[in-house]
């Protein structure tokens, strides 16, 4: 869906409600930018991981509303890169090349195993946070 040149004609709640925001049950952020892998490699982690989470829409083994997918610039970590983080797992995976992004989409995605030669960190998000004190 290619809503980006008509977004200044809407309002935030009305782009969130286009693009299923709501919906998801897990967020992928993918890091393409800093100093934490080769430039370019990022980029092409994140074509790929795009390509990918399509055709297993496509396919039917993932359904449609399952992952919203997030390219940042930086996740701070800037070594071991691309970086990629699934939340709500909060699972933090390194070294995230097509060929890893396929494992993690089978085994993680799919199977709901971590691929644990690729994550160096786990923080995942729960439903009991405390609400911030006034």
């Amino acid at each position: 869906m290619s809503s980006k040149p008509d977004r200044q004609d809407r309002s935030e709640e009305q782009i969130a409600a286009a693009l299923g925001i709501g919906r998801y049950r897990r967020h992928i952020l993918y890091c393409t930018g800093g100093s934490c892998a080769p430039e370019g490699e990022g980029n092409v982690g994140w074509t790929h991981l795009k390509a990918r989470l399509k055709q297993l829409v496509d396919q039917g083994r993932l359904p449609p509303d399952e992952v919203f997918r997030t390219k940042v610039g930086c996740l701070r970590i800037c070594r071991g890169g691309p970086i990629l983080l699934i939340y709500p797992e909060g699972t933090w995976y390194r070294g995230a090349t097509p060929e890893v992004i396929d494992r993690i989409l089978e085994e993680h995605l799919l199977q709901g195993r971590v691929v644990e030669s690729n994550a160096f960190a786990h923080n995942p998000l729960t439903c009991e946070l405390e609400p911030p004190a006034p």
